[in-house]
Parts: C-alpha cells; sequence; structure tokens
C-alpha cells in the first residue's frame, strides 16, 4: 500500500509560517532543523493520532519555479492547501478571534462547508468539513 507521507506548502518565511501553523492553527511541530545559511527544515502535523504518518513541510517559497507557482495559485484565488476540520463553523469563530483574515466565510460547496484564509505567509488555506 502506497501512503501520503508528506506534503508540502511554499511559504514566504518558514520562521513564520512555523509559528502560525502551530499556534494559530494548532499543528504540532514535528521536525525542526537548522541547515545553515539561514535555511530551516521544519514540518508540522495534527496534533491528534489519526494522521501521525503524515506531515506538512514549510518549504521555501522563493527560487524560479515556486515564485510563479505561487503567485499564480494565489491570484487564480485557490487554495495552496486544505485541511478537514470537524466543525467549521466553531474554527472559524475561534480563528477570527485569534485575528485570522478569512477571503471567504463558510459556505456550502456540494458535499462540504468550506472556508478559505490567508495564512500570512503567501498562500490561501481552505478549511472543509464534509456535510454529508
Amino acid at each position: 500500500m502506497i501512503k501520503v507521507a508528506m506534503t508540502s506548502v511554499y511559504v514566504d518565511d518558514v520562521a513564520k509560517a512555523h509559528a502560525f501553523y502551530t499556534d494559530v492553527l494548532g499543528f504540532e511541530t514535528r521536525t525542526h532543523m537548522d541547515l545553515g545559511g539561514g535555511t530551516l527544515f521544519v514540518t508540522v502535523g495534527a496534533k491528534e493520532g489519526a494522521q501521525r504518518d503524515l506531515e506538512l513541510l514549510l518549504e521555501p517559497g522563493q527560487g524560479p519555479i515556486a515564485e510563479p507557482y505561487r503567485r499564480a495559485v494565489r491570484e487564480a484565488g485557490l487554495p495552496a492547501i486544505v485541511f478537514s476540520v470537524d466543525d467549521l463553523r466553531a474554527e472559524f469563530e475561534r480563528l477570527r478571534g485569534e485575528g485570522v483574515h478569512f477571503v471567504q466565510d463558510p459556505q456550502e460547496q456540494g458535499p462540504v462547508l468550506a472556508a478559505v484564509l490567508d495564512d500570512t505567509v503567501g498562500n490561501l488555506v481552505q478549511l472543509a468539513q464534509p456535510t454529508g
């Protein structure tokens, strides 16, 4: 069986992304290594045990491949990543209380209730709750 072990999201600033994804969104740090020269290798993951084998790499978003890709995705209004939540309306209120900027309030989108936030490091992130 093949499973996803790690995926990445390009970010403007790895340290700032790490703080947002852990302190605000509630992920835990899985790996935090200084590779030298100001380069960090940072992964985060869900705190609950269901996804212990899945990590999100906070990937530096500079460079000739990442920058045009990130710009195009952002300008198209597309989320760079989608996270599932059990209670979207509660998460929406909690995150708004933390000062998170949402570009889309919760709304029905087919089989999910979805909202989109700005992660402060160059990406739109969708939160989705299955409705069925």
